[in-house]
């Protein structure tokens, strides 16, 4: 197959980066075209990257042979709807909706349709995410804590820190543990905004391991972190830096200071990774997939499966806040 034929649809925030890879991969697709409703967005896109403003998504439809879909999540359904019933091939930003039975329902339309439908789950192609997924079936963790933290931005915000932030971290450990989730238990808290700003969410898998997970947008620090607790070692991965540090347990020994009694020599290592641009490498694997060159690395069980979760962690933050 010779060069794919692809656009995007909303340039907004994360639109504009979708934007500026496409234009980066131009060796392997022939960028048609953006498409926004507000056409001042679109045309100053359009011309930051050499290339067509749409502002109907429709007419760029018969132009491509994929799209990246980077619209609010409240339109998520009926754009991506659109473009599959048009015989296009999807990268649909995460999440894939906010309502179960209508992802179920883009899940059909794309297999009856035998389409590519991928979500774009970023943080899945993190350099330390994906070289923490080679080993991480070896690993049985018995407790796993995320922090996803970090300012308000001026970025438009049509749903809370479960939906929008959190289900990175939780995607995640549901590819890492091999138990299903038997109970959910969520806190949030609206301080800026009509959705939770911070939000604390804790999940039980069915082998007796649990997770903590934290999601805010109005903390003055922004931190990327996952971490795994095992009997015999605790394993730390940053997302920023997109690093991993491995501690092993050490052993108990006589301290040369008489004050204290014994020290632990635990045994540290840093995984050396080899870093690249997650949202580059997202792109170039939906590319090669809808070509035929790549099987898609994610089911859209898997899909759903994390968007499951996180609504049902929504419900019960939304419980709590109303309560409160």
């Amino acid at each position: 197959m010779s060069k794919i034929k692809l656009g995007v649809i909303g340039v907004g925030h994360m639109g504009n980066y979708h934007a500026r890879i496409c234009n980066m991969l131009r060796d392997h697709i022939d960028f048609v075209g953006v498409c926004d409703i507000r056409k001042k967005r679109a045309d100053f896109i359009a011309d930051k990257y050499n290339t067509t403003a749409y502002y109907d998504y429709k007419k760029l439809l018969k132009k491509v042979d994929a799209v990246n879909i980077a619209v609010s999540t409240d339109e998520h359904f009926r754009v991506a709807k659109g473009c599959l019933n048009a015989g296009v091939d999807i990268l649909l930003e995460k999440p894939m909706t906010d309502n179960l039975n209508e992802a179920k329902k883009l899940i059909e339309i794309a297999k009856r349709k035998n389409l590519s439908f991928h979500v774009g789950h970023v943080e899945r192609f993190n350099s330390a995410v994906v070289e923490l997924m080679k080993f991480s079936h070896d690993l049985k963790p018995i407790s796993l804590r995320a922090k996803r933290l970090g300012p308000q931005g001026d970025k438009i915000r049509h749903s809370g820190v479960i939906l929008d932030l959190m289900i990175h971290d939780i995607d995640i450990m549901l590819n890492i543990m091999e138990s299903k989730v038997v109970d959910i238990s969520a806190y949030g808290k609206k301080v800026y905004t009509d959705y939770e700003d911070i939000a604390n969410v804790q999940l039980l898998f069915e082998n007796g391991s649990f997770a903590t997970v934290s999601a805010s947008r109005i903390t003055q620090k922004k931190i990327r972190t996952l971490d795994l607790t095992m009997p015999d070692k605790y394993i730390y991965l940053d997302y920023s830096d997109e690093d991993i540090y491995i501690y092993r347990r050490g052993k108990s020994k006589d301290s040369d200071d008489s004050k204290i009694r014994k020290v632990i020599d635990t045994n540290v290592e840093k995984i050396l990774i080899e870093k690249n641009n997650p949202l580059k490498l997202e792109i170039k694997h939906f590319i090669n997939a809808v070509k035929g060159k790549e099987k898609s690395q994610f089911t859209p069980e898997q899909n759903l499966k994390s968007l499951e979760i996180v609504l049902n962690a929504e419900r019960k933050a939304k419980k709590y806040w109303d309560q409160t």
